[in-house]
């Protein structure tokens, strides 16, 4: 056998000449031992054949779950709590994606698109009752004095609007969840006719006049905790702004402000001496004072005549209502 391996590769190495020998040697040998009748390898006791019959019970193709579930079980058992879609536990016909050569679409049975989207089927109607009878217990009675919008309204006059979103993406973060809308009546600030004014001028256009409603939005920061601590702190900021007094707010005359003040002003002078001038004529003196004068029912209405023509404008309604308040006033109804 060396001889053979040194007559085939007279180019190699003697040692690994000598290695290849050996392990050719070896592998005769293992051949002509497999190759006796003693260790032929027969069929193997105990295995099936195709021929052998029927397949045991244990070996038979299974029913799947869904189609051995009953109409009537107990679904909150079967679906307890947010999963990922399992066709094997729902026994619907569902289906989802795209339809290959103007078929169907695909099947429940392996289907990744019904794996990727959120499910509800922990939610149904008999989940959700069962949830809030167990929450019962932890719940007090609703307050009876908050009955109505308006008794909510008054004692919690702060809402704080937040929006969540159900949504199939690469982030479980919404970026429009950040955003907290925060709305206040201005009625509900302790507030003088200064303040207020001054409010106004700070919040612009966020207040709306028809519902004494003030609205801050706040949607700078990444998180809705950081917009909320925002949001209040601008209505902070604004209220101890609005209270403030500047020294130059002092020296303001009546022609340096954007609206008509009725008090002080000369059209109360005017309208007062008027009337004193009319009661003078007609009985002889007046003993009636200024502060009865201003709060005369006919003297309101054309003081709010003038206000609205002052600061609204003079339009067709305005010029209407002073000439319906002045004819009042002087007795022409």
């Amino acid at each position: 056998m060396a001889a053979v391996c040194r007559n085939t590769f007279p180019c190699w190495s003697r040692r690994l000449q000598t290695l290849l020998c050996i392990n050719y040697s070896s592998l005769q040998r293992a051949s002509s031992i497999a190759q006796t009748p003693g260790n032929q390898r027969g069929p193997q006791r105990g295995r099936r054949r195709r021929d052998d019959g029927p397949a045991s019970p244990s070996r038979r193709p299974m029913v799947p779950r869904a189609a051995r579930m009953a109409e009537d079980q107990d679904w909150p058992s079967v679906w307890p709590t947010a999963a990922t879609f399992k066709p094997s536990a729902v026994p619907l016909p569902v289906r989802m994606g795209f339809p290959l050569n103007r078929g169907v679409q695909p099947d429940k049975i392996g289907n990744n698109e019904l794996r990727k989207v959120p499910n509800f089927l922990h939610l149904t109607p008999v989940a959700v009752k069962r949830h809030c009878e167990v929450l019962k217990q932890f719940c007090t009675d609703w307050p009876a004095a908050l009955e109505t919008d308006e008794a909510c309204e008054e004692h919690f006059p702060l809402e704080v609007i937040t929006s969540d979103y159900v949504l199939s993406g690469p982030s479980l973060r919404h970026p429009e969840a950040r955003i907290v809308t925060l709305k206040l009546k201005l009625s509900q600030l302790e507030l003088d006719d200064h303040a207020r004014k001054k409010l106004l001028k700070l919040v612009g256009d966020r207040y709306d006049k028809e519902t004494d409603t003030l609205t801050i939005t706040a949607d700078r920061c990444p998180h809705r905790k950081q917009n909320y601590d925002y949001t209040q702190y601008l209505l902070t900021v604004l209220y101890l702004e609005a209270w403030k007094t500047e020294p130059w707010e002092a020296g303001i005359t009546p022609e340096d402000r954007d609206e008509f003040l009725w008090e002080g002003s000369p059209s109360e002078q005017n309208i007062v001496s008027t009337i004193r001038a009319i009661q003078e004529a007609e009985k002889g003196s007046s003993d009636v004072t200024e502060e009865e004068i201003v709060q005369n029912p006919d003297v309101q209405l054309y003081k709010q005549a003038v206000v609205n023509q002052k600061n609204q404008g003079e339009g067709s309604e305005q010029v209407q209502g002073y000439k319906d308040s002045v004819k009042r006033l002087l007795g022409l109804n």
